[in-house]
């Protein structure tokens, strides 16, 4: 008994521990999907998508397997002016009819130091795919007052719109736009 005993808890132990599933927090409205864009060089034009889900999947013992994805429902665009989301939401923009989704879907993520580290993925926007890499952040983690498990992570990176077949002259320091992603999962 006492060798059986042994020999389970010594295959417990070698098992690796598996990545811990977190959906991202919405409900809560503790995830924020934003952007910004030069306006014809003159200042910035902030907006953001209201309407998304995802989750990701963290192991602290191993981060090169862990993984995430998000779902972004085009037509929730708030950029704060009800006439100008009206065109963002246009066959100048983002077509919203045609190209309802835009998904993002990690292929890697490479800790650079404790708190600091790369996801590569596929971002597909306006019917088109293309790989990305995001400058990611780890904010913390820990329990929260209602008896769940946290852990946030903000992201940065910068598209080109021309690479998503967006080719709407918008003056040309307005070429790219810069997304910033703060995210907040519950444990599952």
């Amino acid at each position: 008994m006492k060798k059986t005993l042994i020999t389970l808890l010594l295959c417990c132990a070698s098992i690796p521990l598996q990545a811990a599933e977190y959906k991202l927090d919405t409900q809560g409205a503790h995830a924020f999907i934003q952007f910004k864009i030069k306006h014809m060089g003159f200042s910035w034009l902030l907006g953001s998508f209201k309407k998304f889900e995802g989750h990701f999947n963290y192991n602290e013992k191993q981060p090169s397997t862990s993984n995430a994805k998000v779902s972004i429902e085009m037509k929730s665009v708030d950029s704060h002016h009800a006439e100008r989301d009206k065109h963002l939401r246009g066959k100048d923009f983002f077509e919203v009819k045609k190209y309802p989704k835009a998904t993002l879907v990690s292929t890697s993520f490479v800790e650079n130091s404790k708190n600091s580290a790369t996801l590569k993925g596929k971002l597909t926007l306006h019917g088109v795919t293309k790989n990305i890499a995001l400058d990611v952040q780890h904010i913390g983690h820990g329990n929260d007052p209602w008896g769940g498990y946290r852990r946030g992570f903000s992201a940065t990176t910068s598209l080109s719109l021309k690479d998503f077949n967006i080719n709407f002259n918008l003056g040309p320091a307005a070429k790219e736009v810069e997304l910033f992603i703060s995210v907040e999962g519950i444990k599952q």
